[in-house]
């Protein structure tokens, strides 16, 4: 499936439009505040092919987040495999919003229609999501999504050098919850 609709939103594949403001975004350091390093141009179009080509190969991934209203490219959110190097394993939601999509309820809005595919079409038997135990927005998100908080999943990254960005904490949640 190639769209997600909602009510306010359109999840879909990426366009060459939205290069400029997905690097733009990337660029902000309070939207990567609790990602790390900044990306440059050439990071952030290469996360896109990346992206793009998961898709292709999975039938899920990263969709471009765009507000129906208006057109505006918004963001993304979607699935993900987690990183073999993850003390956790399986297959994490995720969302990454601009600051002007900020406080409008589009990541939950988002991340609702993920899920819905995941059960739904994928047939998946949990969904998680990872964080930072600092990012407390995008685990209010988890929460209002009925996720539900494992601390004894929570881990150190070590691929992340010491400091804030390097614990993370691990919601679940699984068809129906």
């Amino acid at each position: 499936m190639s769209e997600l609709h909602t009510e306010r939103l359109l999840l879909r594949r990426w366009r060459e439009t939205d290069l400029e403001p997905w690097a733009a975004m990337n660029a902000d350091p309070e939207i990567r505040e609790h990602l790390g390093d900044l990306l440059t141009r050439d990071q952030a179009d290469a996360s896109v092919a990346r992206y793009e080509a998961a898709f292709e190969a999975r039938g899920y991934g990263w969709w471009a987040v765009e507000v129906r209203a208006t057109g505006r490219f918004a963001g993304f959110a979607g699935l993900d495999d987690i990183d073999e190097d993850a003390p956790v394993d399986g297959v994490e939601i995720g969302w990454r919003l601009a600051r002007s999509a900020w406080g409008h309820g589009y990541a939950t809005e988002a991340a609702r229609a993920v899920l819905g595919y995941a059960f739904d079409t994928l047939a998946l038997p949990e969904v998680l999501a990872i964080t930072t135990a600092t990012n407390h927005r995008s685990q209010a998100v988890m929460r209002r999504l009925g996720m539900t908080h494992d601390p004894a999943a929570d881990f150190e990254d070590p691929t992340v050098p010491e400091g804030p960005l390097r614990h993370n904490v691990v919601y679940r949640i699984a068809p129906g919850a």
